[in-house]
């Protein structure tokens, strides 16, 4: 069986079909609101860098990590392209604690889902451990409440086990309580909702959390 990281590396050889070129409305309400200004960001799970790019255009001092070094090669490219300066490190979620820098607001869209719930904790703890006082984080995940949630075959999706899908990514939907239990140790709620979120050019349901370090 392919481990993540060959099974992201392969998918971003090309296009990953969830890549977006303009940021969802979410973080651009965040922004254009001014709940979140410029400062030291980290796009966890940054894929082809997009949202990144976006903030880094903001005024925003933007680090992106993701697994696939070939995600991470598109992302600087596009950076390039788009003129902005924009730190990238292939690196694994539970390599967090790597990082030299502590960031302001660290935002991952669509990633907690494909991190299994028996990691999380420990995900959450070192995510915690690289914000500043009064730091806010950003978790947007798909919720079990998708019509496709649970379906047999090819498109399983289970909580905990996890299902692959035909790309060989493996998603764990979670439900608003199960998200808010997991983050509530750690952060403080600052909204809290089900939103609509694209992915594959498909409606999801996803959990919204803006939350800020205790």
């Amino acid at each position: 069986m392919k481990s993540d990281k060959e099974i992201f590396e392969q998918i971003y050889e090309e296009k990953a079909i969830w890549t977006e070129t303009e940021p969802p409305l979410e973080l651009l309400n965040l922004i254009n609101s001014g709940k979140i200004v410029p400062c030291r960001v980290l796009d966890a799970g940054c894929g082809a860098g997009f949202y990144s790019i976006y903030l880094a255009k903001e005024g925003f001092d933007v680090t992106g990590i993701d697994i696939s070094e070939n995600a991470i090669r598109t992302a600087k490219e596009n950076a390039i392209k788009h003129k902005v300066k924009i730190e990238f490190i292939p690196m694994d979620i539970s390599d967090l604690d790597k990082l030299k820098v502590k960031f302001d607001f660290i935002f991952e869209w669509a990633l907690l889902h494909h991190i299994a719930p028996e990691i999380r904790k420990k995900y959450i703890i070192k995510l915690k451990s690289i914000l500043n006082s009064g730091g806010k984080y950003l978790s947007v995940c798909f919720n079990n409440q998708n019509s496709d949630f649970g379906l047999k075959g090819k498109k399983l999706r289970t909580v905990p086990e996890g299902g692959r899908m035909p790309a060989g990514t493996r998603l764990y939907y979670s439900s608003f309580t199960e998200i808010n239990n997991l983050l509530k140790p750690h952060f403080k709620t600052i909204e809290a909702r089900l939103i609509k979120m694209t992915a594959g050019n498909k409606v999801h349901i996803g959990n919204y959390y803006l939350s800020e370090k205790r």
